[in-house]
């Protein structure tokens, strides 16, 4: 398939934001439950919340530069019943009304306490939105990444694995986004952040390999005489039909060599993985902010190239007629 950059752009982004979301979230239960050291409701909670929202807006914003008609966008959430496009329309607004909502109650300072539980251990408003706003989060992970999963003819997307892919990637950025704004805020979930970070990418690499080593074994179901409709013994292809590229061989391939396709394969698997884990450790133990953005920044680049091979990968069928031109 032919990467759609508007496409790349949207799902890092708003995994990222989901990721970051998630981590905010842990940190104020486990305060809650006296694990982790409360933290400001305003400095900490209320603008994390915010620079989630940068995130997910962004991304959103992204997704109209895939739209021949972007004022008719609106129309992709109609076929909700059957399309998970359509249910990612819909949760994802969803999602970042909801993160609004968790950010403005602790920006406010409007949080009561709606029960108490074992004498001393208070459930605050907050936590019952920051709850809703994480089966959002992971609804959305879910409609994002069946979009591709449920496409059944396109073997190297049809499985569990995309769904688990998608989310530890968004999970693994977003934790070593919070690590970073923890450190900056000289928060005492650093650490929390840092050790989930490096577990959630080290779960990452191993999911995202297996469905390497998966989609190298694949033996497509798809033959040329399937592709054209005749059932024959022998068929030699001669021509396509056309001397020059049309719709079908810009769309439905990638068009780079060989030798690049691999390069980016072998880059994003040392960018997202190796680097990222080494510069959150040694972050951590230096307390150097910089390193911790560094890790960031530099695994944020490596998931664009994840996720354009992700899209390149896939090898539709109507290849095996319009071959590579």
């Amino acid at each position: 398939m032919h990467p759609a950059y508007s496409v790349i752009f949207l799902t890092t982004l708003i995994g990222a934001g989901q990721g970051l979301f998630l981590a905010l979230y842990s940190g104020q239960l486990y305060s809650v439950f006296k694990l982790l050291p409360e933290e400001s409701p305003v400095s900490f909670y209320a603008l994390g919340s915010l620079l989630v929202l940068v995130l997910l807006v962004a991304g959103l914003a992204s997704s109209f530069f895939h739209l021949g008609r972007p004022e008719r966008g609106w129309r992709a959430a109609a076929r909700w019943r059957t399309s998970w496009l359509s249910r990612e329309v819909i949760v994802l607004p969803a999602f970042i009304g909801a993160v609004a909502a968790w950010g403005l109650v602790h920006y406010l300072d409007w949080n009561p306490v709606l029960l108490t539980v074992s004498g001393d251990i208070e459930i605050h408003l907050s936590l019952l939105i920051g709850a809703v706003t994480t089966l959002l989060c992971f609804t959305l992970f879910l409609c994002t990444a069946m979009i591709y999963a449920c496409i059944k003819m396109l073997q190297e997307w049809a499985t569990p694995l995309t769904v688990v892919n998608y989310t530890l990637l968004g999970g693994s950025s977003g934790f070593i986004l919070a690590t970073v704004f923890a450190a900056w805020q000289g928060s005492g979930m650093t650490w929390f952040f840092g050790a989930w970070s490096i577990i959630l990418t080290g779960a990452a690499f191993v999911t995202r390999t297996t469905s390497l080593f998966r989609n190298a074994r694949l033996r497509h179901k798809s033959t040329l005489e399937s592709a054209i409709g005749i059932r024959h013994a022998q068929i030699q292809q001669k021509s396509q039909g056309s001397m020059t590229g049309s719709f079908n061989t810009r769309e439905y391939f990638h068009g780079a060599s060989q030798r690049k396709f691999r390069s980016i394969k072998w880059i994003f698997l040392v960018l997202v993985f190796p680097v990222p884990i080494l510069l959150v450790g040694a972050g951590m133990g230096t307390q150097l902010t910089g390193l911790l953005l560094t890790a960031f920044l530099v695994q944020y680049a490596g998931l664009l190239m994840e996720r354009w091979f992700f899209f390149a990968q896939a090898n539709h069928p109507q290849n095996l007629y319009y071959q590579t031109v």
